[in-house]
């Protein structure tokens, strides 16, 4: 059996057994608030891979992610918004009948209709995404610029939403009752919600690694490693990379549209610099060049959250700072890259170790006396 053939076994493999964790035994295991705060990890997840190809493979470190997360968010939240509010017989949502707002804004219209909704989400990430990176990428931004650059919008991005009281303030917007039809207080629907992000999740791994693995995967490395022999060899660096942020965009975008009927809730804090962060220091951690680091990365951060800040909710900032800059001071592939180091340690040790000449002639000549 050839290696490309026994890689692909291997990869199905996986993604089986990825299946049967998540659609078989979760379910049975969790609770329903337990299956739902996974349903909750799993969205980190499709935003890590999609930092994982752009950063890990690409070398462009985004640290605005919360933008286009807070895109799809928005965009969820304000169509179930106006569901809610169509079932109550209202003309505007719960929080514009606090705040005096009698008719519906202009920029809300659109998500009245679902389908409009689903398109926004898939396609207003990515072009925002296009438009920023083809300015930038253009005029050859790169590194801690394209870094700044990118921090930079996402605290842009969270200003702008607390200024508005269209879309909730700072407080956001919440207390979502349907998600297409569907009662949301139904457990059963919960349990759907979790099993379409298991879905997207596993897709999104399957787009990413066909990425990797093809010749394009190629070309994004050789550009983060050599981007100025990349040039010389007739590509644009530019182009290449661009593909990978919008790619990471539009993952993040659908990551944020689950997080929202998931969670129940989407404000400013959750797509400002802090949560853009937060994606980041789960990828580090897991490994940001490989294919699955980035995931059980985000995830093993989130439950670590979620389980830590229970006990020690002031302390948990400063341990996770401190695990992500041990992890990059000292292990900058992540736990991933450490597992595959002590594994070729072990197996270096195996080796026999090589011959001199003269050791060989010694040992016959004593095997020679020894008869």
């Amino acid at each position: 059996m050839s290696i490309l053939t026994s890689g692909r076994y291997r990869a199905w493999a996986g993604f089986a057994l990825a299946a049967l964790l998540l659609f078989v035994l979760a379910p049975a295991v969790l609770s329903d608030f337990r299956l739902s705060l996974l349903g909750k990890f799993l969205c980190f997840a499709i935003v890590a891979v999609g930092i994982g190809l752009a950063w890990g493979r690409g070398g462009m470190l985004t640290l605005g992610q919360g933008v286009f997360f807070g895109l799809g968010a928005y965009m969820m939240a304000m169509h179930l918004k106006i569901s809610d509010a169509e079932l109550r017989g209202d003309t505007v949502p719960d929080f514009m009948q606090i705040a005096g707002i009698r008719e519906l804004p202009g920029y809300w219209v659109p998500f009245t209709s679902p389908v409009v909704t689903v398109l926004g989400i898939l396609l207003i990430p990515g072009l925002v995404a296009f438009a920023l990176g083809l300015g930038v990428f253009k005029r050859r931004v790169k590194g801690a610029y394209f870094a700044i650059l990118s921090q930079a919008l996402a605290a842009a991005f969270a200003i702008l939403l607390v200024g508005q009281q269209t879309t909730g303030g700072s407080n956001g917007l919440n207390r979502f009752r349907t998600f297409f039809g569907f009662n949301l207080n139904d457990p059963a629907n919960k349990q759907m919600l979790f099993f379409i992000a298991a879905g997207v999740l596993l897709a999104v791994v399957a787009i990413v690694r066909q990425l990797m693995n093809s010749r394009y995967g190629e070309l994004l490395v050789a550009v983060r490693d050599q981007e100025e022999r990349v040039r010389f060899l007739g590509y644009d660096p530019a182009n290449i990379k661009l593909v990978a942020y919008v790619t990471a965009a539009f993952f993040a975008g659908i990551a944020g549209a689950l997080f929202v009927p998931i969670v129940g809730i989407i404000s400013p804090a959750d797509v400002g610099i802090v949560p853009s962060i937060a994606f980041l220091i789960g990828v580090a951690i897991g490994g940001r060049a490989t294919l699955l680091g980035p995931v059980l990365g985000a995830i093993g951060v989130a439950w670590a959250q979620s389980a830590f800040s229970e006990s020690f909710p002031s302390g948990w900032t400063y341990a996770q700072g401190l695990l992500f800059i041990v992890v990059v001071g000292f292990f900058p592939a992540g736990v991933a890259g450490l597992f595959a180091l002590l594994k070729r340690k072990k197996a270096s040790s195996h080796e026999p170790e090589p011959t001199e000449p003269g050791d060989e002639t010694e040992a016959t000549e004593r095997m020679e006396l020894a008869r």
